[in-house]
């Protein structure tokens, strides 16, 4: 999920309860064979095609072709920007020019070139379902938005440990937001979660040990951990499927300490069953626990002075997956790409795009400098 979507949940609606999809997608058209005249036609907006998408997309869901946050992140686009700017379009008048008022729209709220693109995607995915169920001929052409790939900015070690440093110096402070509430004032989080919990170190901690994704952090339980201890100590994590990658991970030896004093934490609140989550387990809404999380680290980032990458990127969880593939790459010695990307659940190609990217020739020169022995 990109970090705009992310600082839309708290006015967004939920999208991970069973009823979700009735109230916000209601069936809205008619099927093909009904829009027969030019009246009905003209009368079908790209909304009303938007949620015949989502309804066609929640089919796959259950389907199993595409995962539920996939489909829950395109429903937040729809209603972030997508539908307000252009739903009240008329399907059959939809021309290049609306879709470059969507590039402009999102230009203009500092959306990166990627997520424009990613906008386009979906919007073509609309009108394709148009075409899909008979009602447009074809899709207009589209404007070209030249993406240029921007690694997350990833800490180095010194600012790795400045960030776990701050996280356990704040363990037990309120947030300064508490003292902007006036009494009986309400804020997305509850007042009980606004202060700094025992947890962040060690999350923080566990993602640049893990190669985990932020989406893992919130769907982890207990029951996918298992510590192994042979001629290497490390975790085994057997994780539910994300981004169609279901292959277990293993861990660095220092998650082994993390998890053992997370688990000892837990079980002192009552939690630390197999079914129990590992992170923030006494909120069963998992979308609201990672943002949560989230608000949390900026916290700490704040503290630091650590909000933004060395291009200026701003600094989320998911940079802390890009920390733990960086430091590998730096630090790893005789580490292959291949065995890296498969532990981390990703692929090489995009190894080299978005974690290989930020390294110079410097930060190995050692490597590079290297000789081999003389043969004998």
């Amino acid at each position: 999920m990109d970090t705009n979507v992310i600082n839309l949940i708290q006015r967004a609606p939920a999208a991970n309860d069973s009823g979700f999809f009735a109230r916000s997608y209601p069936a809205s058209e008619a099927p093909a064979s009904h829009l027969t005249n030019e009246q009905n036609l003209l009368t079908l907006f790209v909304s009303d095609l938007s949620k015949g998408l989502m309804q066609a997309e929640a089919a796959r869901v259950q389907r199993g072709e595409i995962g539920r946050p996939t489909w829950q992140v395109m429903g937040n686009r729809l209603r972030a920007h997508i539908i307000p700017l252009l739903g009240a379009v008329p399907a059959q008048a939809f021309a290049t020019s609306d879709a470059q008022r969507l590039i402009d729209h999102l230009g203009a709220q500092g959306f990166t070139s990627t997520t424009i693109a990613q906008y386009l995607v979906l919007l073509r995915k609309v009108l394709m379902h148009g075409v899909n169920i008979g009602v447009l001929r074809d899709v207009p052409a589209f404007p070209k938005v030249k993406v240029r790939s921007q690694p997350r900015g990833s800490f180095s070690v010194a600012e790795y440990r400045a960030v776990v440093a701050a996280a356990r110096r704040l363990r037990g402070q309120p947030h300064p937001v508490l003292d902007q509430l006036v009494s009986g004032e309400r804020f997305w989080i509850a007042r009980e979660l606004l202060v700094m919990p025992q947890e962040l170190p060690w999350l923080i901690r566990w993602m640049v040990n893990t190669f985990v994704r932020p989406s893992d952090i919130k769907l982890m339980k207990h029951r996918h951990i298992d510590v192994v201890r042979g001629k290497h100590v490390y975790l085994r994590m057997n994780l539910p499927e994300t981004k169609r990658h279901s292959q277990p991970i293993v861990s660095l030896r220092p998650a082994v300490r993390v998890y053992e004093c997370l688990l000892a934490h837990r079980r002192e609140q009552g939690f630390g069953g197999a079914d129990d989550y590992i992170f923030m387990p006494q909120l069963k809404n998992r979308e609201h626990a990672l943002a949560v999380l989230n608000f949390l680290f900026h916290w700490a980032l704040e503290a630091t002075s650590l909000q933004k990458g060395p291009q200026g990127q701003s600094r989320t969880l998911y940079c802390l997956r890009h920390t733990a593939i960086t430091l590998r790459l730096l630090y790893g010695q005789g580490i292959d790409m291949l065995t890296l990307a498969r532990n981390a659940r990703t692929s090489v190609n995009m190894v080299e795009r978005f974690y290989a990217s930020v390294l110079s020739g410097e930060m190995n020169v050692g490597l590079l400098q290297s000789r081999r022995g003389r043969p004998n």
